[in-house]
């Protein structure tokens, strides 16, 4: 073990307590040892060190928990009302890595539910301001903004490196060209669709085409949300249930809601089950 790297660690367990290491000691850990905030972060996670941010995921993710999710790699497409509450949630449980992927800028119909918007954030890029909300929250995750229209062609670039992938679109035409790159990349899909006080979730993992028998060959673009719209609470908690299912993926846990269809109704707040051919 190289000098520098025993002195880290030396660094890291003097300053814990109780084997939760206080972010003030993250902070001068990386101002000492010229280290990014993830780098501490990882290191300190390898040595069975919980950051304190996490304290209460204790009783339900370990520390090797943790250390897988922050190894982990997520993209997620659509920065919108799935989308920003997904990132949120991704980035407070402390996944490492989240690819951002939306060409959209933010607009004053977006300011009644999407998370990340703002009076102030009109105007800008979505992706910009995850990125900032991120850096906000957990600086010692990383996420990269992607200002572009998801494009097949482009889903080796864009999705390759991710271990699961978050479906916040809006346009049905699109989640089903993901969902076929999702399956010829070999990576699992997570999806969401949301309109007024109803909702729906299920995951496709490669090899299955749930979502293509939910969808099949509508012609339009874009789903009832167009006709319903979408108040504050319907995103909040469709992204919820999605960021469960991609936490369950990449740590190997649960019962992911494969060739299952989870029908949401708030409006007479009923969850139903339907079961899907894979």
């Amino acid at each position: 073990m190289s000098g520098w790297l025993a002195g880290l660690l030396d660094f890291l367990q003097t300053g814990s307590e109780h084997n939760l290491l206080p972010w003030q000691c993250q902070l001068e850990a990386a101002r000492q040892f010229d280290l990014t905030l993830p780098q501490v972060e990882g290191h300190a996670l390898a040595l069975g060190l919980m950051p304190a941010r996490y304290a209460r995921n204790q009783n339900t993710f370990t520390v090797y928990d943790q250390l897988r999710l922050f190894r982990s790699r997520v993209a997620v497409i659509g920065c919108g009302g799935l989308g920003g509450y997904v990132i949120e949630e991704l980035a407070r449980l402390g996944v490492g890595t989240i690819r951002a992927i939306d060409p959209d800028i933010f607009q004053e119909h977006n300011l009644n539910r999407q998370l990340l918007s703002s009076p102030a954030a009109l105007g800008r890029a979505k992706v910009e301001l995850a990125a900032e909300r991120v850096a906000e929250i957990n600086p010692a995750v990383t996420l990269v903004p992607v200002q572009e229209l998801y494009m097949p062609g482009r889903a080796g670039q864009l999705l390759g490196s991710a271990q699961v992938v978050v479906d916040a679109l809006d346009s049905i035409h699109t989640r089903l060209a993901l969902a076929n790159s999702c399956g010829a990349l070999g990576i699992p899909l997570v999806h969401g669709a949301i309109a007024g006080w109803y909702g729906h979730l299920c995951t496709q993992f490669p090899g299955d085409n749930s979502i293509q028998h939910l969808y099949g060959n509508t012609p339009h673009r874009h789903g009832v949300e167009a006709r319903l719209g979408n108040p504050a609470f319907t995103p909040a908690v469709v992204a919820s249930l999605e960021a469960a299912e991609v936490c369950k993926i990449l740590l190997g846990v649960g019962s992911a809601l494969r060739g299952r269809w989870l029908v949401i109704n708030l409006f007479d707040m009923t969850f139903d089950e339907i079961a899907l051919p894979r």
